[in-house]
């Protein structure tokens, strides 16, 4: 994986994947252990955030810190040449000069493989508009592969804004590598999934289920994915306060569901997965959050040093 791009989690293979994974087994024990790891002492890290983050940037920045790496981040726009006009690829070239590696997040779908086009150092899409977030879905699998031991034969419910939300098109892009049992697809039909994403789960001959209600299908589920309604990614804001709060996982709604029902939530959370689901045995979504150092941590080691 030497020198890859990162920018769909398409762009890998079930068993590239299946190595991220082992390597990430392997930091997550070295993090454990508290070992001083240096593997990429000399190498830099960009990130260019165009968008708001926590989670993200800050994970990659800590894995490169971890690994013995220095990071360099852009500055926000009133305080980078930006406010005097730079162009988005100018200010990759700029990047790609300083440093060994690029991470880019940007409200413009497209904008991380445009990047990769124009940098000669690896480019990793930090989530890029409606479209990826492939460093997330690898998290996402992650996280299933330590709370249930697998990931093929699951029966996974993905709820929410499938439309607009990168994260959940990721993670059913990237069950689509593994063999899942079935996939429901619950959302009103405002924000039922693409077409594209459905033709890619009928390509992979996966069985699916769109269906409105959560309670139709909870006492089925291995796996329920929660996503929250992402107001900055709707072109029309009015269609936005159609839809807002049109959905709403309690510890009430999850009665019924299997005892080791596994939640997970990319985060952040607005009002749709309440408070009370973090105190059940089926909250996950914060240990979803901390794998994201590990994780991040072996996919660097493996593009900057193979």
């Amino acid at each position: 994986m030497k020198g890859r791009d990162v920018i769909t989690v398409l762009d890998f293979s079930r068993s590239e994947v299946e190595r991220v994974f082992e390597e990430t087994d392997a930091m997550q024990r070295a993090l454990e252990r508290g070992e001083r790891l240096d593997v990429l002492r000399g190498f830099v890290m960009a990130t260019a955030f165009f968008e708001p983050s926590t989670r993200t940037k800050l994970s990659f920045q800590t894995a490169m810190l971890r690994l013995g790496g220095s990071c360099i981040d852009l500055p926000p726009e009133e305080l980078s040449s930006r406010a005097k006009g730079e162009s988005f690829a100018d200010t990759i070239r700029m990047l790609d000069a300083y440093a060994d590696v690029i991470v880019v997040r940007h409200r413009l779908e497209g904008a991380a493989r445009f990047a990769a086009e124009i940098a000669a150092h690896p480019v990793i899409n930090g989530g890029d508009g409606t479209r990826d977030h492939p460093t997330q879905a690898m998290i996402d699998l992650y996280t299933v592969r330590k709370a249930l031991g697998r990931i093929d034969g699951l029966v996974y419910g993905v709820l929410g804004d499938l439309r607009y939300g990168r994260a959940a098109r990721s993670f059913i892009l990237a069950l689509t590598l593994f063999n899942p049992k079935k996939i429901y697809l619950i959302s009103p039909p405002q924000l039922a999934s693409r077409p594209e994403i459905i033709e890619r789960i009928r390509e992979r001959s996966i069985e699916y289920e769109e269906v409105r209600s959560l309670h139709e299908v909870i006492s089925e589920l291995d796996v329920l994915y929660v996503t929250r309604v992402q107001r900055e990614r709707f072109p029309d804001p009015m269609e936005y306060e159609k839809v807002r709060g049109s959905y709403r996982v309690t510890a009430e709604s999850l009665k019924g569901a299997k005892p080791n029902l596994v939640v997970l939530h990319p985060l952040p959370r607005v009002d749709e997965l309440a408070y009370d689901v973090d105190a059940t045995q089926h909250a996950w979504y914060f240990r979803q959050a901390s794998f994201g150092v590990p994780l991040r941590m072996a996919l660097l080691k493996l593009i900057l040093r193979g």
